[in-house]
């Protein structure tokens, strides 16, 4: 997904507009994850961007869009621009932990 959202749209509600973006992004990922995992896989990861317009998006992690999305809200802005691309995602195992207690 790719997107430009406008915040503002004359005759339209600026908290239900805000409220639907959201339910799209939400909606975008739950599809995405629903699609069966290639082999090898261990899950879908996320790589997202956002900013106020395509050209300043940054990366950020897929827990901070909806964060973003009410800062830029709350701050007056137009509208903002978001992209979020399925990934594939593999487990890493955790690295030993070394107790000394078990030596004794």
């Amino acid at each position: 997904m790719k997107k430009t959202f406008k915040l503002h749209i004359e005759g339209k509600n600026s908290d239900r507009l805000l409220e639907r973006i959201k339910h799209e992004i939400r909606k975008y990922l739950k599809r995405e994850r629903r699609k069966p995992l290639p082999a090898g896989v261990d899950y879908w990861d996320f790589d997202c961007k956002f900013g106020l317009t395509e050209a300043t998006a940054e990366d950020v992690h897929l827990a901070e869009i909806i964060k973003k999305i009410d800062a830029v809200s709350v701050s007056g802005g137009e509208g903002f621009y978001v992209e979020i691309i399925a990934a594939h995602g593999i487990r890493q195992k955790r690295p030993a932990v070394y107790d000394e207690s078990e030596d004794a």
